[in-house]
């Protein structure tokens, strides 16, 4: 990210106090290239991971009445056999339309308020955890409405015929709120997934780096990667009961799951412990860690690949100006 564990590794180019925000931060990049890597990280992460989330939001809307909740390999089973292989990937065009810029607003707010934070000292990881919570409130208010819509063309016998029927019958039957119901749900949940996200990736690859150090350069993207697959990881299966409540409200009242009279966190988390008991706040967390952590990695590595090829494309205009 803006620094790595060790300042022979690579430099910090700061600006200069005072310049605008579009003007070079650090890494040598500007605020418009960070919004470009950040974006296509997004939409390589989810597209590439979109038939995990798939049967995520499958597993976690809830089964049918009297029905038992299947597990992961009965939801892919049930999946190709009724929809066959598209049936994996409903959905995806509302991903794509909402992953790229609410990617694009996350890293480099991320970036933004991790170089003011940091104060030039690269290993804080507070600085890092706060800038990810604050990348994190940004980016959801972004991507929620397409995530709802993507949640509801995912489920099994889904309504709609695709992303525009969704949004139009949303409006006219539920209102505006309906595409920000889970909002603060999902602000109250990537809050503390982001925060222990961002710092167990940093902590991850200063570590990583630190133990073979003349091969940091050379080892870069398997850096990345393996940190951003811990991170994935860790931070999914601890936020897991909230990812639960924000599908439920996200696909409230659609093809069974039930609908709420308000958004409240507690009363979707007692209404699911009172349906399924406490391990109703779990549904789903295996194919979310599935997803998490190689999501991550790929997020991290197309990320920092982006961040490289801006570095070069920077460098070589340097040297020709």
């Amino acid at each position: 990210m803006a620094a790595d564990a060790s300042p022979k590794f690579r430099a910090p180019d700061l600006i200069p106090a005072g310049a605008g925000a579009l003007a070079v931060t650090h890494d040598g990049l500007e605020f418009w290239q960070y919004m470009i890597a950040g974006s296509i990280a997004g939409v390589v992460e989810h597209t590439g991971m979109f038939p995990v989330d798939t049967l995520k939001t499958r597993m976690q809307a809830g089964a049918k009445p009297c029905h038992p909740p299947l597990g992961l390999r009965e939801t892919l089973r049930s999946v190709l056999r009724n929809q066959g292989l598209p049936g994996l990937y409903r959905g995806i065009s509302a991903m794509g339309l909402g992953a790229g810029p609410a990617h694009a607003v996350y890293f480099s707010v991320y970036e933004l308020f991790k170089k003011r934070l940091s104060k030039n000292n690269p290993n804080n990881p507070l600085a890092h955890a706060s800038s990810g919570v604050i990348a994190t409130v940004a980016s959801d208010a972004v991507l929620t409405p397409m995530d709802t819509v993507k949640q509801r063309l995912q489920l099994e016998s889904s309504p709609y015929r695709g992303i525009g029927d969704c949004v139009r019958r949303m409006v006219r039957e539920e209102g505006f709120r309906a595409f920000y119901a889970s909002y603060r749900t999902t602000v109250v949940m990537n809050a503390p997934f982001t925060a222990v996200h961002f710092a167990t990736y940093e902590a991850a690859k200063r570590g990583l780096m630190e133990i073979s150090p003349d091969n940091a350069n050379d080892e870069r993207l398997v850096v990345h990667a393996t940190a951003g697959a811990a991170a994935g990881a860790l931070a999914a299966a601890l936020t897991t009961p909230l990812d639960v409540v924000k599908t439920q409200l996200q696909c409230q009242g659609v093809c069974g799951c039930n609908r709420f009279p308000s958004s409240s966190i507690g009363e979707v988390l007692r209404s699911i412990i009172r349906r399924d008991g406490y391990t109703g706040l779990m549904r789903g967390w295996k194919p979310r860690m599935l997803f998490h952590a190689p999501a991550a990695s790929i997020c991290w590595s197309t990320y920092e690949a982006s961040k490289s090829f801006f570095q070069r494309l920077n460098n070589s205009r340097r040297e020709t100006s």
